[in-house]
């Protein structure tokens, strides 16, 4: 056994000098003398045949280890300072190219948000981006929602664990508009709304919503009525037929589903119709809670998903795909330079 165990460590100091200068390591194991290792197995005496494979099997797992640390450095980068300007980091030949300035383009939600911002714009109401988090009282309690009542079931929305809401529409924002104002108020609240949604083709977790509200002495539900036959021409670039049926929001009354005739650029027919936004006159107690005198004011509101209209525009039928960052999605967008 001695001069076996001899013949082994003669034979592994060998083996672990040539293992510095191999290119892959792994031809170690290829090696003629590794190789020959294991006849002496079959030469050794039969009770000491299981202590001379022992010892094979050690310089065989210590190659092994070895392989593995050098495949591990291999892997492992140079690391950069990720605070640093991008050329410290990577110079020369490494440099990517630059993308065309000529190759870009607004995502069409962007685009479109922008078109129907402009359009409010035109018609006298100013603009306000929602804030994303806020809480249930403008959520909810500000809105006539009281507590406990089914309707806030309709906007299932997330929490964070401080209590705050991830906005679920942006009709969050009216009572602080409300307040900070005084009439005549029209103000036109976009961005981004999150719901605890189960996702397909038509439903989506993140979306747009465009609202807005319009307080003033005398307003009837005669102005809202044409306030919008007027944006939805301006959006669809068409002439258009209107109609309403009766809905429930608490915070409206009376609320209305609002409906347009199918634009004829979107293959529409006589009588085919596309309800498009939810709307009514102001509820008395959201003006009281904001503090404004509703036997003085009245007002509308309205709110409508703009995911929806550009998909209803540009015949998209995945709403996924808004989120999905899928490069041949928005290149069908793109605008010629």
């Amino acid at each position: 056994m001695d001069a076996h165990q001899a013949h082994i460590d003669q034979t592994a100091a060998h083996l672990r000098e040539r293992f510095t200068h191999l290119t892959d390591k792994k031809d170690i194991f290829k090696d003629p003398d590794f190789k020959m290792l294991y006849g002496l197995i079959g030469r050794a005496e039969p009770q000491d045949r299981p202590a001379v494979g022992k010892l094979i099997n050690e310089l065989k797992m210590e190659f092994e280890r070895k392989i593995a640390e050098v495949d591990l450095a291999d892997e492992i980068t140079e690391t950069i300072d990720p605070t640093a300007p991008f050329d410290k980091n990577v110079t020369g030949a490494n440099l990517p190219g630059y993308l065309p300035l000529g190759k870009g383009s607004l995502h069409p939600l962007a685009d479109e948000l922008e078109n129907a911002l402009n359009i409010f714009r035109h018609m006298g109401f100013e603009t306000t981006e929602a804030r994303e988090l806020d809480d249930e009282y403008h959520m909810f309690d500000s809105l006539n929602f009281p507590q406990g009542h089914p309707a806030r079931d309709n906007w299932d929305r997330f929490t964070t664990d401080e209590g705050l809401v991830p906005i679920a529409h942006t009709t969050a924002m009216d009572n602080r508009l409300l307040r900070a104002h005084q009439p005549p108020i029209a103000n036109v609240t976009y961005g981004r709304c999150f719901r605890n949604e189960d996702l397909d083709a038509t439903h989506e977790h993140t979306f747009y919503q465009i609202d807005g509200i319009m307080v003033n002495e005398g307003i009837t539900l005669g102005d809202l009525l044409g306030t919008f036959k007027v944006f939805f021409e301006n959006f669809f670039g068409e002439s258009l037929e209107i109609r309403t049926k009766p809905a429930y929001f608490p915070f409206v009354e009376p609320g209305l589903e609002y409906f347009i005739s199918k634009p004829a650029s979107l293959g529409g027919k006589a009588g085919e119709w596309l309800e498009v936004m939810g709307c009514g006159m102001l509820h008395p107690n959201v003006l009281i809670e904001a503090g404004i005198d509703p036997k003085r004011y009245t007002g509308f509101a309205w709110g409508f998903g703009l995911d929806r209209m550009v998909m209803l525009k540009y015949g998209i039928e995945d709403i996924r795909h808004f989120e999905s960052a899928r490069l041949e999605f928005l290149r069908k967008f793109a605008h010629e330079n």
